[in-house]
């Protein structure tokens, strides 16, 4: 697996030894939540390339479902999270649009595992980020966004709906809410290492 080690800062004990760093995507349609899921994770000012949606992407972006959305990510979003005093994660966020898709690759270079996150109100703008992800052989979780902190769906039939093997963790978060945002990228960790055990020797 592509864990990353560097030293411990000094002011660490020795006997902490080293840190391992991972890098976690996180994609989905417009306005599923990425940006928000990001920055309540992330234990630093997150760092994101939001710019005010203009006349010009009317027509383009569909945000019938976020009526109040002004800003849309046109790069990338950038958090850190600890999540153990031995292991950091990176979490990217995609660009949600179907123009700036051609960033996907160079922000999944390196990763060990992505989330796609849901809008149950626009299943169908999942369908790119798993595609994506599963042409890639990248492990992935789905993670559905309960904007109104209801599950108006069953996790199975969301799963059904979006086609995705039984193998692949699904389940439900509340991206402005830290400590579910937390055991989502939890939950892709444990996935990724599951997924590289199961992979054959050699």
């Amino acid at each position: 697996m592509a864990f990353g080690e560097f030293d411990s800062d000094t002011n660490t004990s020795a006997v902490a030894g080293p840190t391992s760093s991972a890098k976690i995507v996180v994609a989905g349609g417009f306005g599923s939540g990425k940006t928000t899921l990001v920055g309540a994770v992330s234990e630093i000012d997150p760092l994101t390339t939001e710019a005010l949606m203009t006349e010009a992407s009317s027509g383009v972006d569909d945000n019938s479902a976020t009526p109040n959305k002004t800003t849309t990510t046109v790069a990338m979003d950038f958090g850190r999270i600890s999540l153990d005093s031995d292991l950091v994660l990176y979490v990217f966020g995609t660009p949600g649009q179907h123009r700036f898709w051609f960033m996907w690759d160079d922000l999944a270079i390196g990763a060990i595992g992505a989330v796609v996150l849901v809008d149950t109100r626009r299943l169908s703008d999942a369908f790119p980020s798993i595609d994506f992800f599963e042409n890639r052989k990248l492990p992935y979780v789905v993670a559905i966004n309960c904007f109104d902190r209801l599950l108006h769906h069953q996790i199975e039939d969301v799963r059904h709906a979006l086609t995705i093997s039984s193998s692949v963790p699904i389940m439900a978060c509340d991206a402005r809410e830290r400590d579910s945002a937390k055991q989502v990228l939890i939950s892709v960790v444990q996935h990724a290492i599951e997924h590289d055990a199961a992979l054959p020797a050699g």
